[in-house]
């Protein structure tokens, strides 16, 4: 990957859906990063911020939900976007994600060409970090 690749930092627990994520997220030319909680996405953070989080709304030990409203009220991470991804399609919990802070939201199973769309957008609308 150049050295200027996008960097995002995938949130997600279920392995099968990070790998094709993963997979389709490098085929832009993206650097991913993956992890399976909030807990480790917390963790590596602190050493570096990406250009995008792809998180799973649920994850282990924390809520995707409540880990966007911890992004978003940091002043280190509050600019970074956030894509969460969830198989809860109700317009409830659609609009609950987006009241936390995600920037967008993408309902799994996925194409995933919606997702590269997505993702294209979050990054190019990101603020340089």
């Amino acid at each position: 990957m150049p050295d200027d690749a996008p960097e995002i930092l995938l949130i997600v627990e279920d392995s099968m859906l990070a790998e094709v994520a993963r997979f389709r997220l490098e085929l832009l030319g993206n650097t991913v990063t993956t992890v399976p909680s909030a807990e480790e996405g917390l963790s590596r953070l602190q050493n570096r911020l990406p250009n995008l989080i792809v998180l799973d709304r649920d994850l282990p030990g924390m809520e995707g939900t409540e880990l966007v409203r911890r992004l978003k009220s940091d002043e280190r991470t509050a600019g970074i976007p956030a894509l969460m991804l969830s198989k809860r399609a109700h317009l409830g919990d659609v609009q609950e994600a987006f009241d936390a802070g995600a920037d967008d939201y993408l309902v799994t199973p996925f194409d995933p060409l919606v997702l590269e769309r997505k993702v294209e957008a979050l990054v190019a609308a990101a603020p340089t970090l």
